[in-house]
Order: structure tokens, then sequence, then C-alpha cells
């Protein structure tokens, strides 16, 4: 896809862009003089101070002695994967004024640019410098403009660029100072697992970050946030700092809260501390067999019937029915199914719908279809005495408008409505309703990366787009228990790209789960880390099961790491969970064919 600009690139399911690179904007047709009075109003331009002032995007950049343009240091920045190794400084400047921006750059592909001016941001680039090249640009202030952001990018895929002798000439502006220390910060109403915060605007800030126990959990532009992924029946402690272009006020005079008594998500409290979660094929026959209901071993404490589906992408008409006798020779009867269905509950197993699938698109693109997604699924619930639902939405089913780039706030209608129509049916039916989720990597973890269309459009809208369900819904979260297979590299919280099949991947992307993480990697916006009870690892079964299958021992050293801090390899967690609920399988129909070798080893560790 081609489009005016440097081109987005990603790496994941379904998602690539071309690399084609096209120019952007140069110097300007007419550029506006300097006067006398004007500076260098950049701060280590030269790098003699090594980074200080600067950032640079995944740790990309580091001062070298050699080569260098002037003095005795220069910038060396690193693109790596999908991470085009960006520095930057924001910059204090004066409204309606005019700046002339320039380096000494060496590299193939490096950009120089200014963003924020409050007129048309500017950029100049090189497509190859073997020795030093002067880039140069100019721009012009926005009427109540007082800072920019100058920076430095090479390429996706290309070598180290060198940057040296940075300047912004121009009036410089008045000087920014700490913004005051927030005031009137009050605790509302909590949850079992949240408290919402609210504080007085500070004079002077532009954004502000919340603190528990001392420790930063999240930041805000406004002034307001919820802390979540809390643990029942505690006392906690908040504070709040403000903050701006000069750094971070000191910390607000500080309130507690209490969180309520339940927990565990909706419906988890009488799951097993270590619980294995497994997909039916209870509606078609595929290569692995059918398999009864009452044939479902006791290894199994949450079992998903595959699948609910609708009758048009965009009715939110869900039906079920068993596998036809012509499919599936062996299929029991209906009333045989919902007594088997009663005896595995009466046994303290769950049993629920799972809507979607590979082939169950599902778009709840207006309210009646919301509506009737919600009498649809009620009615499978009610017949056959289901415990909850399993939203395993792939596909095209969740994507992201335009524009719609707060997971917080989403505004996107399949999103919005998806989250109202669960909230629906977990009033209808409950503190014991049992909601889990399936997505895909590419749903979840890549919003890391990159968050629907992005800043420039043109990247895969879908990407990171359970987010917002996710998040508006984790206090009525039993599980989530993301794909771990059929997925592409995923970037993880060490910057580095892990793949599928060894412990490794699904260390790393738990760890993302558990922890939390800024999304498209704004650290405004912080995707909080959900509990360890609600969180279980997906895996296939077997290598027929899916792409991605995990043998034993590596799953073992996975849950070892996550669990116990050992056999974790070279990444990193950024804690231990022995709470950690369990482990989900696609599937159940699956691990029988594998001659149970999943649930097996599943009973081995947890002792079951």
């Amino acid at each position: 896809m081609e489009r005016t600009g440097p081109p987005a690139r990603m790496t994941g399911l379904l998602a690539a862009f071309s690399a084609a690179l096209l120019a952007v904007g140069g110097l300007a047709a007419t550029a506006p003089s300097a006067s006398a009075a004007d500076a260098d109003v950049a701060r280590n331009g030269t790098f003699e101070a090594g980074l200080t002032g600067w950032n640079c995007t995944g740790g990309s950049g580091v001062a070298v002695s050699t080569p260098v343009h002037g003095g005795t240091s220069a910038l060396k920045a690193t693109p790596a994967g999908s991470d085009n190794a960006k520095c930057s400084q924001t910059v204090t400047v004066k409204p309606n004024s005019a700046y002339t921006l320039s380096a000494w750059v060496q590299g193939s592909y490096v950009y120089l640019g200014a963003e924020g001016t409050g007129t048309t941001d500017v950029s100049t680039w090189t497509q190859s410098a073997g020795a030093w090249q002067k880039l140069t640009t100019t721009f012009r202030t926005g009427a109540s403009t007082t800072s920019v952001k100058v920076y430095t990018h090479g390429w996706y895929g290309t070598p180290a660029y060198y940057a040296d002798d940075l300047t912004l000439v121009g009036p410089g502006g008045d000087p920014v100072v700490l913004p005051a220390v927030p005031a009137g910060l009050r605790a509302g109403t909590p949850t079992s697992s949240s408290v919402p915060l609210s504080w007085t605007a500070a004079t002077g800030a532009t954004g502000y970050n919340v603190y528990r126990g001392g420790a930063l959990v999240l930041s805000a532009t406004g002034t307001s946030a919820t802390v979540t992924g809390l643990t029942a029946s505690t006392a906690y402690s908040f504070q709040v700092t403000a903050t701006n272009e000069a750094g971070e006020s000191a910390k607000s005079a500080a309130v507690s809260a209490t969180t309520t008594a339940g927990g565990g998500g909706g419906g988890g409290s009488d799951l097993p501390a270590h619980a294995l979660v497994g997909y039916l094929h209870s509606s078609f026959a595929n290569g692995s067999g059918y398999t009864r209901m009452a044939d479902v071993p006791d290894s199994w404490d949450v079992i998903d019937l595959a699948f609910g589906e609708p009758t048009s992408v965009t009715s939110g008409d869900i039906r079920f029915s068993l596998c036809p006798v012509t499919e599936c020779p062996n299929v029991e009867s209906v009333a045989e199914f919902k007594a088997a269905i009663k005896a595995k509950q009466a046994a303290g197993k769950k049993v629920l719908i799972s809507i979607g699938g590979q082939n169950g698109q599902v778009q709840l693109a207006t309210t009646a279809a919301r509506d009737t997604f919600v009498s649809s699924v009620s009615k499978i619930i009610d017949e056959y005495g289901l415990d909850g639902l399993d939203i395993d939405f792939e596909g095209h089913s969740l994507s992201l408008n335009t524009g719609d780039t707060d997971f917080r706030s989403p505004t996107t209608p399949v999103v919005v409505n998806l989250i109202s129509a669960v909230k629906s049916l977990k009033a209808k039916y409950g503190e014991k309703f049992v909601l889990t989720m399936a997505p895909e990597t590419f749903f979840v973890q890549l919003g890391y990366q990159y968050y629907g269309s992005g800043p420039w459009g043109g990247q895969d809208p879908r990407a990171g787009a359970y987010l917002p369900v996710i998040h508006a819904l984790r206090d009525d979260l039993t599980l989530l228990h993301v794909q771990d297979y059929n997925s592409g590299s995923i970037m993880g919280l060490d910057n580095q790209y892990h793949s599928m099949g060894g412990a490794d991947f699904h260390i790393a992307m738990t760890d993302m789960l558990l922890t939390g993480f800024p999304v498209a990697g704004d650290q405004s916006k912080i995707f909080p880390g959900l509990r360890p009870d609600q969180v279980a690892i997906g895996l296939p079964a077997s290598t027929q099961a899916g792409n991605g299958h995990t043998s034993p021992a590596e799953v073992t050293k996975a849950l070892n790491c996550l669990t116990k801090k050992t056999d974790c390899g070279s990444y990193a967690t950024h804690g231990t969970w022995s709470g950690l609920r369990g482990l989900m399988t696609w599937s159940v129909n699956w691990d029988r064919f594998n001659n149970w070798a999943f649930s097996k080893n599943f009973d081995a560790y947890f002792g079951g």
C-alpha cells in the first residue's frame, strides 16, 4: 500500500506493508531568513554529552567516538525489526517564529524532521550518505506553539545511521518550569479489582503519572484514571504527579482505598486454583474425530462448546447445534448431551458456548445486531443449561475505525456493541456467569507496537483490536487465554521478536498480559496487566491441531519460568506468578487423538 510519507511496516498475522520509499517534505521554497537575535535552541545537538536530552526508541541509540563530524562524539542509531531508530528531543520555541533545522548525517535512508510545529510539520532525508552530508529544512511555528519535537531516524531493515552537530536556529522560547503538584486527589467507588481516581488539574501540566504504593502504574493525559488489576479486599495507597517538558512534579498527598470482596473474575471463584480449559468440537467433525461430552476426562475444568456461529456476518443471530449424524456417526442425542453437561457441572466443571472460531465471523455493527446477539446467545445458554460464554472472534470480526486510537474509550461500533452485549449478558446471569476470551496474538500483544490503522493510516485496522474489549470487561473476565499459536513473530517487552514453538514465546507473551504495556508505544496509554488468576496460556494439543505446537517439556519450562522464575532462558520476566490459572488448548478432540499427552502433562505438573 502506498501513501505520502514513509510507509508503515508490520510483522504478524496477515499484515505486511510495502517498503517502497517516498520522498517526504523537503526544503521550503521560500525559506524565512534568520535574524541576528536567533540562536541554536537545540540541546546537546553535538552529542558531546552522550544522549543527554535525547530519547531513542527501543534503546536504539548510543553515543560513539567514531565516526564524528565535529568534536569527539556523534549519535549512532540502529533500526531493528519494526523500529526505525527514531531519536528525538522536545525544544522550547516561540509562537509565530521562523526556525531552521540542520544536522550532519551519514548512512542509508537518514531522516531529519520536526513535529508539532503548529503549522506544517517538515522532514527531509537522504537515500545514501557514504560520507557526512548536511540535511536542512525550515518551518514556522503556529500562533500558540511553544514547543516542537525535532528528530532523526533511519529506515526498517537498514544498517545503523549516524548524526552529529544538529542545530535548531531561531528565537529561544520562554523556559518551561515544572508543573504544580496536583491537588484534590480522590478515590471513587472501588470494585474487587479496580479503583477509580480523579484530581484537580495542575497548572503547567501536560500529563499525569499515577503511583500505587510508590510505584508508577499508569500515565494519563486527563484528570482521572482507573487503576486495575488489584486484589480483592486489599487496602491500597495512591498518589499522582504532574508532568510536562521540564519534568515531573513532586507527588501529591496520598489517598487510600480498599477493594471490595470477591475477585476471581466473573464466575471464577469456584474454579480450581489451576485450571485446564479445552475446546470440544461439538458442532462439526474434523481429522481428530468426534468426542462425546460424557467421554471428556475429568482433567478438563472448563469445556468450551465449539462453536456457536452467526446466520450471517452482521446479523448477530448466533445458532448452535450438535454435529449431524452423517458427519459424526457417534454423536449423542441432544438429551444425552444435555444430561452429560449436567453431570460435568455436578462434578464442578464449567461448560460454555464458544462464539466465533475460524469460520464464524461476527460483526455487531448495529445496535439491532447487538440486541439479537444477546437474545440468541441467551437462548443457547438457557437451552443447554450452560455456565457462560467464550468469545473466540477471529478473522475480520473485530477491527478499529480510523481515528479510534484510545483503547480506554473505543468508538468503533463493532467493539462498543460487543462490550455492551457482554455486559448485558453478565447483568442477566449474575456473578456466577463465566466469561472467557480466546483472541489471537495479532489482536492483543501486537498492540504493543501497533494499534488500529495507526497515526498515518495504512496499518491493518485489526491490530490490537481486542484490547478495548478486554479492558472494558476486565472486572467481569474469568479467563483470558490468548492463542499462542497460528501466530507470526511478536515483539515482547524486551523489544525482541519471539516466535512460536518453544517456551520463550509463551513466557514473553504471558509476561505482557500480566505486566501490562504501553499501547503502540504510547506511555500515556498503558494497558494494565491482568491478575494471574485471569490468565491461562493457549496452546495446540498436538502437531495436527495448529501451527506452533509446543512439546510437553517446553510447556513445563514456560510454567516453571512464569510461576517459579526458573527455566526462563534469555527472557527476563517482570514478576513471578504462582497464581497463574493454567492452560487452554485447541482441543479436547485433538488431545484425545494424541493419546491425551497435553492433559496428562498438565495433571502431572499441577498434581491433578
